[in-house]
């Protein structure tokens, strides 16, 4: 048993250790300041090693001194790498994921940003096995962000042995405190405050050194917008009547009793129909210009079909209109069930290919409209790569401007629409559940 003296003198040392670590990523990575500052320090004795749970990092004094001695520049890695982590917002879609899968895929993004960064306080000779192992990882994922490494795992398994070896050479920190629990306030807000606010600084750091770039990309995920789309297809609701029982408005006591009064003579009858927000029309309209071509598009098209027909909000009958156009309208399909949905889906070809303007859809809705085709339409769905015209006038029901992948290159939706970026994962399971 150590005595408080020697207790007190180890806590002492061990939080001298950390804040010299604190100190050495502030000079060397001074748009980290804010982040540093958000992440507060919390002894706790007996974990054996340093974790953070999104607001603190929790670490044992004595971990931290036995890891100094051994080896002083690994305490200043493992600060960054959990930074960094918090940075990206690793820890808070944990419980959404496989969190095997995830769990390396957040290290090994992590890790490959802080080779990048190239901090030789940070920095050990056995990283040139990492560094090899990353570029074909790099190539074959398409990126080195914790989401794309993960999509890439999902469809790509990595072997045992691989996994062992990714552990071994990125596996720096332990997640367990990752996990949701009451009394754990992750605030997720914050953290894209704060990398909205490294990324702007990361514009000046870069001018004077390399090592930006995949940095950036990280935080371009982590500050991204993402949304359920089933929500987002909520917009599309309108009032109708539907012939059903309204059992919000119909009173069982008076009909009971009218039952047990007078034989088979209720008192009163349910209404056969009551209003709902339910879809009935709108049109979804495909972006064919080069970039938006081939299954992408018509996994697009099952995803939202589906959503639309497992919720409530949906009518028996239907008016979809599955309108495609590059630089001007190639097709314009009529969908009233879903057997014509499939055969779209199944048999319908893609046609254009060309550049890409957004007013001709806009146009040709209003003709539409013009001559009495929709009753009430609420809505406009546009898949699109982005690269177009939009219109400038403002139509009389909703858009939403739908995006594979952000792109800060693109010029901005109208202030009139919405902007979503999806998430691809999401149309390879909706393929996937179409195959089944």
């Amino acid at each position: 048993m150590r005595d408080d003296v020697q207790q007190k003198k180890i806590s002492t040392l061990a939080g001298e250790v950390l804040t010299l670590s604190h100190d050495d990523i502030l000079v060397q990575l001074r748009f980290f300041d804010v982040a540093l500052a958000r992440l507060t320090l919390q002894e706790r004795e007996g974990i054996m090693c340093i974790a953070t749970d999104g607001n603190t990092l929790f670490y044992d004094p004595v971990y931290v001194l036995k890891t100094y001695k051994e080896a002083p520049k690994y305490i200043n890695r493992l600060y960054l790498h959990l930074l960094l982590h918090c940075i990206f917002s690793h820890s808070f879609q944990y419980d959404k994921l496989d969190t095997e899968i995830w769990d390396m895929a957040a290290d090994i993004a992590v890790e490959n940003v802080i080779l990048e960064l190239s901090v030789e306080s940070t920095l050990f000779d056995e990283d040139e096995d990492l560094r090899r192992k990353l570029k074909v990882l790099k190539e074959d994922a398409g990126g080195l962000t914790a989401e794309k490494i993960y999509r890439y795992f999902k469809n790509n398994p990595p072997s045992d042995r691989e996994k062992k070896e990714y552990r071994k050479l990125t596996c720096k920190d332990v997640h367990t405190l990752w996990r949701p629990a009451e009394e754990i306030q992750l605030n997720l807000e914050d953290w894209k405050k704060i990398s909205e606010r490294i990324r702007a600084d990361l514009k000046s750091f870069t001018k004077s050194r390399q090592g930006g770039e995949t940095l950036s990309k990280n935080l371009d995920e982590s500050t991204r917008d993402k949304y359920d789309y089933s929500d987002i297809l909520r917009r599309f609701s309108v009032m109708g009547e539907n012939i059903t029982v309204n059992d919000d408005e119909f009173d069982y006591i008076y009909y009971t009793y009218g039952l047990s009064t007078y034989g088979n003579l209720p008192l009163i009858e349910p209404l056969e129909y009551k209003e709902e927000h339910r879809v009935r029309e709108f049109v979804i309209a495909l972006d064919t210009s080069a970039s938006c071509r081939g299954e992408i598009v018509k996994n697009f098209l099952k995803k939202t079909y589906s959503i639309l027909k497992s919720s409530e909000n949906f009518f028996k009958k239907i008016n979809v209109h599955i309108i495609q156009c590059d630089s001007e309208i190639q097709s314009d399909t009529k969908i009233t069930e879903d057997a014509e949905f499939d055969d779209f889906v199944k048999y319908g070809k893609l046609t254009g290919f060309g550049g890409t303007d957004f007013r001709p859809v806009f146009d040709y809705v209003e003709s539409l409209k013009e001559q009495g085709e929709f009753e009430k339409l609420k809505g406009l769905i546009y898949f699109t790569d982005g690269y177009g015209v939009y219109p400038e006038r403002m139509p009389d029901y909703d858009v939403i401007f739908a995006f594979l992948n952000e792109d800060n290159d693109r010029a901005p939706v109208p202030p009139w629409s919405l902007k979503v970026i999806l998430d691809e994962e999401e149309f390879e399971k909706a393929d996937k559940q179409g195959a089944n």
